[in-house]
């Protein structure tokens, strides 16, 4: 399967964390990026691994940060619709398309 593709607003998700935690600690930013990156690598080899959230929608859990990747399957293609605190309410990336 080809690698995955981030919707404009799931890149926006992921440099917002990336800010924030950089801005916690230096270096604290790569590592979440570095968790990120490990979490589609996961979601492109097992694509059906993580479970179904809402509808179409699959959310893996990131490792060490309290994250999912929200993601849905479009014929061949892993569309990521957003990367959220596990805190945020789902509306937030249930109208994402």
């Amino acid at each position: 399967m080809k690698p995955p593709i981030l919707r404009p607003a799931a890149a926006a998700d992921v440099e917002g964390a990336y800010r924030w935690y950089e801005d916690q600690r230096a270096g604290l930013g790569e590592e979440f990026l570095a968790a990120v990156q490990a979490g589609l690598e996961m979601v492109a080899a097992h694509p059906l691994a993580a479970p179904v959230v809402h509808r179409d929608t699959r959310r893996l859990l990131l490792r060490r940060f309290p994250y999912g990747v929200f993601y849905r399957l479009v014929k061949d293609e892993i569309v990521v619709v957003g990367c959220l605190h596990a805190k945020r309410h789902p509306r937030v990336w249930r109208g994402r398309k």
